[in-house]
Parts: C-alpha cells; sequence; structure tokens
C-alpha cells in the first residue's frame, strides 16, 4: 500500500510548511489527487489517521478532491473527458494519448493555527 508512504511524505510536507509560518498546529489538509495517479483515496485517508497521529496535523481534518482525467485531441483541439491514458477523441475519433488532467497529486492547502 503505497499509499502510506504518500501520506506520510504529504504530512512531512505540510508540517515543515505549517512549522516554517510560526504555526502551532495544522487544522486541515486539502490534496488533489488524479483519477489515473494510481492512488487510492480511500486508502489515503486510512493511512492519514497513521501517519499524522504523533506530529502536529494530528485531529487535522482531511479533504480529497479528486480530479477527473481529461485527454487532449491535437487533431481538432479539444479536451474531453477520459477514462484512461490512450482515448479516443468523441468529436474527430482520432486517437489520442496526451492527458490534460487526472494524474495529479499535489498539496492543495495546508490550514494552519
Amino acid at each position: 500500500m503505497h499509499e502510506v508512504s504518500i501520506m506520510a511524505e504529504a504530512v512531512r510536507m505540510a508540517v515543515e510548511s505549517a512549522q516554517a509560518a510560526g504555526a502551532r498546529r495544522i487544522t486541515r489538509l486539502r490534496l488533489r489527487v488524479g483519477t489515473l495517479s494510481g492512488a487510492v483515496p480511500e486508502a489515503m485517508r486510512f493511512a492519514w489517521d497513521v501517519v499524522s497521529g504523533d506530529t502536529i496535523a494530528a485531529g487535522a481534518r482531511l479533504e480529497i478532491e479528486t480530479v477527473p482525467a481529461a485527454g487532449w485531441c491535437g487533431m481538432c483541439r479539444t479536451e474531453f473527458e477520459c477514462a484512461d491514458f490512450f482515448n479516443e477523441c468523441p468529436h474527430c475519433h482520432n486517437l489520442s494519448g496526451e492527458l490534460r488532467h487526472g494524474r495529479e497529486l499535489d498539496i492543495a492547502a495546508v490550514e494552519i493555527e
């Protein structure tokens, strides 16, 4: 379960940032997770409780924003929703392997006190 190491790194980065800002504690962490990132949000939520427990993020609220996958068709210059890495453009039926969104794994916000 690589979500534990992902969340451990997210907590490390959030704590480092919060401490640099002089915060006493983290109250909320918001992540952006793409549907094609390979990370499972439910496993990330479970890991959150484990890795944040002995830090200034203990008890903080975890929010995970799911980012749907979007492909790009260079032929008709259209962005479209997709379910995989290679998809057919729904407009011109050209095969596209260019993803515009869906692989995100980002810290979007750290709320501190």
